[in-house]
């Protein structure tokens, strides 16, 4: 005869329970982590030498902009036309040549000098800023300085 295995009645109870692998470790990472942390780190340092770089750049202007604010400061309480359009005209020139080549600038005088401040407006050719030229020699003479002013402190703006 055979022997009959006794079978129990509910099979589902001879299983174990589900045990979880236990959790990944958070250190050392995995290898796309460590990839990851280069790049991101490398990308900053980047961002930062470019910024640096645009604010050093811009440096020059800002001075410009300082000075010529300074200078309309002095035109508002009362100073010589003649002093102020003498110091404008070598702020424009200084601040001409931080941004260009100096022997591009340099050199420049007269209806030249004037030509070369001009982008498409023609206000240093023809219009309020042609007495740059002239002012600083010429004394007495009578200038729109409030129209000076507005013209170089867009051209400094625009161009230093």
């Amino acid at each position: 005869m055979r022997s009959l295995v006794q079978l129990p009645m509910d099979p589902l109870s001879e299983l174990r329970d589900i045990h979880l692998p236990p959790p990944p470790p958070l250190w050392p990472p995995a290898p796309g982590w460590w990839l990851l942390a280069l790049v991101s780190i490398a990308a900053l340092v980047f961002a930062a030498r470019l910024a640096l770089s645009t604010w050093r750049r811009g440096r020059p202007r800002r001075a410009a902009v300082r000075a010529m604010a300074r200078l309309r400061s002095r035109y508002q309480s009362g100073e010589s036309t003649d002093v102020l359009t003498a110091e404008l005209a070598t702020l424009l020139r200084r601040a001409a040549m931080s941004r260009h080549p100096r022997a591009q600038v340099a050199g420049l005088t007269g209806r030249d000098w004037l030509e070369f401040l001009d982008d498409d407006s023609h206000q240093f050719t023809a219009g309020v800023g042609a007495c740059l030229t002239t002012a600083p020699y010429d004394r007495g003479h009578t200038v729109d300085l409030d129209a000076l002013f507005t013209l170089c402190e867009t051209w400094v703006r625009r161009n230093a």
